[in-house]
């Protein structure tokens, strides 16, 4: 989906709605919120981001709505196991991401070329390769900064 970000939120309203889907007030906020930025959140981030101005807005809202996303190949969730699992609505595809080892945070790279890569695991494996992941983690640059390094 080669979408501006900041029309991200109408475009996966239609594409919703022309699958015949209803769009509520609190999806199309929840959708508006998981495009506003790249920082991946959680579900929980995005009820407290969108709880001041939707103060009826439940968790299970949120939950059932990134559900449906997932569901329709509209949004990306990276597990992270025990932890919060996160979400892009950016890149719903499988893509590398950088991981924060202190403060959490998830990054995209620009977009790396790695089908190479999956070609010669399916080749050396034998596998049909469905899906991928690939993390890399360490420190983000603000964490750097605060620990002194560069």
């Amino acid at each position: 989906m080669s979408t501006h970000p900041a029309h991200l939120p109408e475009t996966l309203a239609d594409i919703l709605r022309g699958r015949g889907f209803r769009l509520t007030p609190q999806r199309l906020a929840v959708i508006r919120a998981l495009g506003r930025d790249g920082s991946h959140p959680s579900a929980e981030e995005v009820h407290r981001r969108l709880l001041p101005e939707n103060p009826t807005l439940s968790l299970a809202t949120v939950y059932k709505t990134i559900a449906l996303l997932k569901q329709e190949g509209l949004l990306l969730e990276i597990d992270f196991g025990a932890a919060d699992n996160r979400y892009d609505i950016l890149r719903p595809y499988p893509h590398p991401h950088a991981v924060c080892t202190r403060c959490g945070a998830v990054a995209d790279p620009g977009d790396p070329d790695i089908s190479e890569l999956v070609a010669r695991m399916a080749r050396d494996t034998g596998y049909a390769i469905t899906s991928h992941r690939l993390d890399f983690f360490g420190l983000c640059p603000r964490c750097r900064r605060k620990a002194g390094g560069k």
